[in-house]
């Protein structure tokens, strides 16, 4: 796991990076460079500003006054820094790879550069806003507290983990199908054109799950296969939060303990089975931080009050990582990568426009299906066991294989040379 690959601290040489600082310095000195340039070649300076001054107003705006909001904090409050996020980095890799490919496969099937290329930023804002939309949906309670602007700031705050990839197809998908009919486009052939390209991104995107911690696999037997997530990872604050850490099973109501492990944290304070448990939760070790950490980096300790007493373990006394679970991050990242070299082959040998879109879609819902199974950080929903991933699943899986039967009856093969137009004609 490695959540932050850069970080970015709040002032350097007493002056600050963001806000009215060295960045925004930065592109006040670029922008006179620029125009002592123009002016220099006689290219017209002024027309130049015409044109492109509104997006470097709005960029001077987003450093003065949006990217001072998003720097984390330390536990005094203070402003530390900006992380550059791991998940982050990966998701632009993802969509790079995926804007790559889907060129090249562009060009095997018939449809210009500039199609894709115009498409791609489609695909990639509808993809964005379905996938938090998604989550910020399924998790409403973890968002909208504090008011409304620190709701607003929970609900952008996505570099951290928080996007549903079926929200994304969803999205991308919608928005997807705007720019098809807005430009008279040919559905099928995109799609089969496209939606092999979404899994290589897919696969590098759960690597940046892994390597922020999220979506992670059940619990397993230590070998050299489970992983085992540090301190502060979302897996080692639900395994404390629910007393596994401690050593403590609780009944279904969690209200009573179930059972307490030999020689474990609970077991050496006197916990024992039956008592009563009124509070079990996960706090921030501070009595040893630096002021200059954010304090999302200080170690989460953990907190309950059984039988009306009160106990609390430091860091220090708890363990330095999770228990292991199933490596799911790596097996759905090498799923989707088979998936994506799989369509990719597959599309040689097809005729018929749309068959390559369903049978990717078929095959992801089959896959994120067994995949569920093996996760550990999704709830039952509608009162089942089926997690909301799982229920999409069905209902994908099932318009697709209604969408193979209506091929499979209605279309002709289509023409080997035939070539579309380009975007708008």
């Amino acid at each position: 796991m490695r959540r932050t690959l850069l970080f970015i601290p709040h002032e350097i040489a007493s002056i600050p990076v963001f806000g009215f600082g060295w960045v925004l310095g930065l592109v006040v000195l670029a922008a006179i460079v620029i125009t002592t340039y123009l002016v220099w070649k006689g290219k017209g300076a002024v027309d130049f500003w015409k044109v492109n001054g509104f997006v470097w107003a709005v960029g001077a705006g987003v450093i003065t006054m949006v990217l001072p909001q998003v720097e984390l904090l330390s536990v005094t409050g203070q402003p530390v820094g900006m992380a550059i996020r791991g998940y982050g980095v990966m998701l632009l890799l993802g969509v790079a790879s995926s804007v790559w490919l889907a060129v090249d496969r562009g060009r095997r099937y018939g449809i210009p550069e500039e199609i894709m290329i115009g498409i791609a930023p489609w695909l990639i804002v509808g993809g964005i806003l379905g996938a938090r939309l998604f989550y910020v949906v399924e998790y409403r309670d973890q968002f909208f507290t504090g008011g409304i602007v620190q709701s607003i700031r929970n609900v952008l705050n996505f570099t951290e983990g928080g996007l549903v990839v079926y929200g994304s197809f969803i999205g991308g998908f919608l928005a997807g199908v705007f720019y098809v009919i807005r430009h008279q486009l040919p559905f099928l052939r995109m799609g089969d054109a496209i939606v092999p390209c979404l899994f290589i991104g897919l696969s590098l995107g759960r690597l940046g799950c892994l390597m922020n911690g999220c979506c992670y696999g059940n619990a397993c037997e230590p070998s050299w296969l489970a992983l085992r997530f540090p301190n502060g990872s979302p897996v080692y604050q639900d395994q404390l939060a629910s007393g596994e850490l401690l050593g403590i099973k609780l009944t279904g109501s969690s209200s009573k303990v179930a059972s307490v492990a030999p020689d474990s944290l609970a077991a050496k304070v006197g916990i024992a089975v039956g008592d009563a448990v009124s509070k079990l939760a996960t706090v921030r070790s501070t009595e040893e931080a630096k002021p200059s950490i954010p304090l999302e980096d200080v170690p989460l300790g953990a907190i309950a009050v059984i039988n009306g007493k009160e106990h609390y373990w430091p860091a220090s006394q708890l363990p330095s990582t999770a228990d292991p679970v199933t490596p799911v991050q790596i097996m759905s990242s090498l799923g989707a990568l088979t998936l994506c070299l799989g369509l990719c082959l597959f599309s040689r040998f097809v005729v018929r426009d749309g068959l390559v879109m369903l049978v990717g879609f078929a095959s992801y819902a089959v896959m994120r299906f067994g995949m569920e199974v093996l996760r550990n950080d999704e709830p039952g929903q509608f009162g089942t066991e089926l997690t909301i991933a799982q229920w999409v699943s069905i209902i994908v899986f099932s318009l697709s294989c209604f969408g193979l039967i209506w091929l499979s009856m209605r279309q002709t093969p289509r023409p080997n040379s035939q070539q579309i137009g380009t975007a708008g004609s």
